[in-house]
């Protein structure tokens, strides 16, 4: 009887400290649920040029890098990080996995992307400014970052730095008149 009476004791201490880690880990996904990121450059290219903002594209190995994931914990799944993302950039995830799938039109994509930006390890994030010209993609790099020590503040002060460079069209003001050269004629 009296073991009886301890399991009773039991099983609603561990429920609760069960349904409690569940709502703990539901917090941490709201903050980042608020967020799109995209997987698709030529969405977020569309999303970024009707927004007028910087794209911020994010190189990770998203299922094995430690310092990817730690980046992740301590400033993009953070209120900061989410208010000021809003704000100023169009999210990029550009993942390298080791156990997770991806398509093979991703991995291309990716991986084209890795050799334009030149990037060599994980986390790396470039902002950048894409433009099509003549039925390409040209990306005005404004800088790069990685995983920084002192949480968001820090980050993000840095983030601010490299984005200032980001001129928006809006502010670009309207493209000067054409003048109509005279053509020369050359007598045969």
């Amino acid at each position: 009887m009296n073991k009886l009476k301890y399991l009773f004791f039991l099983v609603p201490v561990v429920a609760v400290l069960v349904f409690s880690s569940f709502s703990s880990d539901e917090k941490t996904k709201t903050n980042t649920e608020n967020l799109v990121w995209h997987t698709d450059i030529k969405k977020a290219m569309e999303v970024a040029k009707k927004e007028d903002k910087p794209l911020f594209l994010f190189f990770t190995g998203s299922d094995w890098c430690g310092w990817c994931i730690r980046l992740q914990k301590e400033v993009f799944k953070t209120s900061e990080f989410e208010a000021w993302a809003k704000g100023k950039v169009v999210l990029v995830e550009l993942d390298f996995p080791r156990r997770s799938a991806q398509t093979d039109e991703i991995k291309n994509q990716n991986n084209q992307l890795q050799q334009v930006f030149a990037v060599q390890g994980f986390p790396t994030i470039w902002f950048a400014k894409a433009a099509n010209k003549d039925g390409k993609v040209n990306f005005e790099q404004l800088g790069s970052t990685g995983y920084v020590a002192g949480g968001p503040s820090t980050w993000l002060s840095g983030a601010d730095q490299i984005i200032a460079k980001y001129v928006p069209d809006s502010k670009k003001g309207p493209k000067p008149a054409k003048t109509k050269k005279k053509s020369k004629k050359i007598a045969s």
